[in-house]
């Protein structure tokens, strides 16, 4: 059976300990739009992009330079009709060496095609792993999203 959940791997030259320390560093690439710890098993943080999405992620496996796995408790869309999509779901981010590459294998595991949101959801996990993840390992610059002002 074909595996449906959301992967996408990459390979850089840097070493498994840069590539995972990138990785907990999640406001570096994903959004600085981040609230809480996103380095210790057992924390939780809240992410959110405007009113379009915000969701809670509690760190359930984190192990030094191999992997890191985020449970996701709570997920809101506001352009999907099913809002328990991403619920229960989980991130999952794994390290190898590969000759003298690192690979970085990303999962989303329950992110599937049948979601209202697959196309639009992976396409940005995409973005993100391939481009402003990729970038803050090896330059040591993302481009996450950029913090929101808040209005008084």
């Amino acid at each position: 059976m074909k595996n449906k959940n959301f992967t996408a791997t990459l390979a850089v030259d840097q070493t498994p300990k840069e590539a995972f320390t990138a990785i907990l560093n999640v406001r570096g690439w994903w959004s600085e739009n981040i609230a809480g710890s996103t380095d210790r098993l057992g924390e939780e943080f809240t992410y959110s992009y405007q009113e379009v999405h915000r969701c809670r992620m509690k760190l359930i496996e984190v192990i030094p330079d191999k992997k890191v796995v985020w449970h996701v408790l709570d997920n809101d869309f506001d352009f999907t009709q099913d809002k328990d999509e991403w619920k229960d779901t989980k991130v999952i981010f794994e390290l190898s060496r590969k000759g003298h590459k690192t690979e970085i294998r990303f999962t989303h595991q329950g992110l599937v095609p049948e979601y209202e949101c697959f196309h639009v959801c992976s396409n940005a996990w995409a973005s993100y792993i391939h481009g402003s993840l990729r970038s803050l390992i090896t330059t040591g610059t993302g481009r996450p999203n950029q913090r929101e002002k808040q209005n008084c």
